[in-house]
């Protein structure tokens, strides 16, 4: 095996064929990438937080709620995973899964107070439900996001399945989260195109607001594909 730096070329997750000068680039764009996810993730609750006015009405929670949940629970409990970026990648893998279920747990929660919000305020003032396709896909991002937590009930007990079966609902777990996560994502980009929103955000802003879930969603959706992904060290 070579021993020079530049004869070793590197596979992991997206950086094949790449030399060591490319590779600690490439690995510190994902480290960028991944702090970028957190930043916009927090912003997107506190933009929103600023924008619903939370106490003005019932409606008021229901932004703030779920933003709270699915921008900020659902994105920090599947970064902390991330070997790039992570506040607590010097934890150990059992203390960030007990982390993970602590704010997929918080997520549950917040989904369904901001659910509860939504159809009481609409209750109050006669108007029908699930009628436009933001509330469609809110109740699908529900529904993903319940059969999820199933599998990773499975995967915190596992003696309640077979040892087999284990290695392919780890999969299915992390196949269902991104999908839960990718439909997170339409709905918060749907919801801007609410009359709610629109009424407070217009020109320009409203097109930075459009693109902003996308980021965090590329960079989930990269870590998730990542991990199961075969990596291996080429050498020459």
């Amino acid at each position: 095996m070579a021993r020079g730096s530049s004869d070793v070329e590197y596979s992991a997750a997206g950086g094949e064929g790449l030399g060591m000068r490319d590779f600690c680039l490439y690995v510190w764009l994902r480290r960028a990438a991944v702090l970028a996810a957190h930043i916009i993730s927090l912003g997107l609750v506190i933009l929103t937080s600023i924008l619903s006015r939370p106490g003005t009405s019932l409606f008021s929670w229901h932004p703030v709620c779920m933003s709270l949940g699915f921008c900020l629970c659902m994105t920090e409990g599947i970064l902390l995973f991330s070997a790039e970026g992570s506040p607590f990648c010097f934890k150990s893998r059992k203390w960030k899964v007990r982390l993970h279920w602590f704010l997929q747990a918080l997520l549950l929660v917040c989904g369904a107070t901001g659910f509860g919000f939504m159809v009481a305020s609409k209750n109050i003032k006669e108007h029908p439900h699930f009628t436009s396709w933001h509330s469609l896909l809110g109740v699908a991002t529900m529904a993903a996001t319940m059969l999820q937590a199933i599998c990773g009930v499975f995967l915190l007990f596992p003696k309640l399945i077979s040892t087999r079966s284990f290695p392919r609902l780890r999969l299915y777990h992390a196949t269902c989260g991104l999908v839960a996560y990718l439909l997170a994502s339409v709905t918060v980009m749907s919801a801007m195109f609410t009359d709610w929103f629109q009424a407070s955000v217009t020109g320009t802003v409203w097109y930075i607001f459009l693109l902003l879930p996308l980021f965090p969603a590329l960079v989930v959706m990269n870590q998730i594909t990542s991990a199961f992904l075969p990596k291996k060290k080429i050498t020459s």
